[in-house]
């Protein structure tokens, strides 16, 4: 049987479990990753049906390899970034599909250090999955050992980040059902809140489900302070204040780097993606804090904030990444964060939010015959032109974002201004030109 390509995407390698992601895939998988690192790789998950199944034979593949494994069991995703350096492991895995429904899963690894691979470390495993790798017998056989406390140590290494005085404050905790639903509340409890739970009864097959940060509209915040939603691996967040609103990522990083600042210690630029709201630039122009735009992906701002020697990045969707404390995004150090300005400032959340104003956004997917065709649509001199006129017309008080799908057949036009009706009629216009572009194409 000829053997399945396995290819990395921009979060690691994901699919419907058992069948666009097999067992057989994740062992192919452990044993590449134990060529390639050897030594010890604790493998943690969420709470997805599939994800015990998958988290197995990754282990198997790893300690046929020669590795020593350690078996996290369910754990946020940045709870593995952040216990990898303290268990002395050379990688660490993760089973999880984030926020995707619960058919779906994924494999993906950190460093030794907690941090995303790079792409040149993920080709490499690439290359070692398609060969007909050696393994070892005997004593050479790799062990797999559980380690129980897990959750505790990574609540115990948070609080020992951020420790926020928060005993008079309501709070209201929605885990997604996900991999939070056992220690975000081990955290949040050792701070005395007064707590709310829920989306901590996961079912396997509940995970993301009407719940958490990718429904957060669904959340009723009600007689609380604040409430924050995580996705289902637990490295996003959103919020909502004391009058039910949203605080999306840009505005809990709008927040964070307001305080740095008037605290002297933002250190570089606040990292974002080209998809923050054009509110957001607006603010840190006018708070004069430099910024530094990636493509879309939390990888991508990772990589950035390291290179500028950056303290604050992040993305729209709630991916934080606090450089003093994590490696990564991370939900829970990203709520305590929040909780800890609101504590300092005397401040309701509501007010804090107030950092940046949110512009009228409108997005429209256009689809056009295959991914391929996206990007040369995109890239069509009809396309470019009514852009370059919609720019004219938008001035500095709006933009537009054209993003062609790596993945699907669709380009994604994005069209920000101060007026809502100007806004939705340049979008509008520049999505019809679009259409016509791919249409010509075909």
């Amino acid at each position: 049987m000829k053997k399945r390509t396995i290819t990395f995407g921009t979060d690691g390698v994901r699919g419907v479990a058992n069948k666009g992601l097999l067992p057989e895939d994740a062992l192919r998988l452990g044993l590449a990753v134990s060529r390639a690192f050897g030594g010890r790789i604790p493998i943690g998950r969420d709470t997805r049906l599939s994800g015990e199944m998958l988290a197995r034979a990754l282990s198997a593949g790893a300690a046929s390899g020669g590795v020593d494994v350690v078996d996290l069991g369910i754990l946020p995703t940045p709870g593995v970034a952040a216990l990898a350096p303290r268990l002395g492991a050379t990688a660490a895995g993760v089973v999880s599909a984030s926020h995707n429904p619960y058919p779906d899963n994924g494999i993906k690894f950190f460093s030794a250090e907690g941090r995303k691979l790079s792409s040149e470390k993920e080709r490499e495993i690439e290359s070692l999955i398609e060969q007909d790798l050696t393994r070892p017998t005997g004593s050479g056989i790799g062990r797999i050992d559980v380690l129980g406390d897990a959750p505790q140590m990574y609540a115990e290494w948070v609080l020992g980040r951020l420790r926020p005085s928060a005993e008079d404050l309501k709070v209201l905790l929605d885990c997604a059902n996900g991999a939070a639903y056992e220690v975000a509340p081990l955290v949040f409890e050792e701070l005395g809140v007064d707590l709310t739970l829920t989306g901590t009864e996961p079912t396997g097959t509940n995970i993301n489900e009407g719940c958490g940060s990718t429904h957060v509209e669904n959340l009723d915040a009600s007689g609380h302070d604040v409430a924050f939603a995580f996705d289902g691996d637990a490295d996003r967040v959103l919020a909502l204040d004391e009058k039910g609103n949203v605080v999306d990522g840009d505005k809990i990083i709008a927040i964070l780097a307001r305080d740095k600042k008037e605290r002297g210690v933002l250190c570089g630029e606040v990292v974002v993606t080209v998809m923050s709201n054009l509110g957001f630039f607006k603010a840190m122009e006018a708070m004069q804090i430099p910024f530094e735009v990636t493509d879309v992906g939390d990888r991508y701002v990772a990589e950035a904030m390291v290179r500028l020697g950056a303290s604050l990045g992040g993305e729209q969707s709630g991916h934080v990444i606090l450089s003093e404390h994590v490696t990564t995004g991370d939900g829970i150090v990203t709520a305590l964060a929040l909780l800890d300005v609101m504590v300092r400032s005397g401040r309701p959340l509501s007010e804090l939010a107030g950092a940046m104003e949110v512009y009228p956004q409108t997005l429209i997917n256009v689809r056009v015959e295959e991914p391929a065709s996206a990007r040369a649509v995109a890239a069509s001199e009809a396309v470019g032109l009514t852009v370059a006129e919609a720019e004219s017309t938008l001035g500095d008080d709006g933009r537009v974002l054209l993003r062609p799908s790596g993945t699907e057949p669709v380009v994604r036009v994005m069209v920000e201004h101060t007026d809502e009706t100007v806004c939705r009629e340049v979008c509008e216009e520049i999505s019809r030109v679009v259409a016509d572009a791919g249409e010509e194409g075909t």
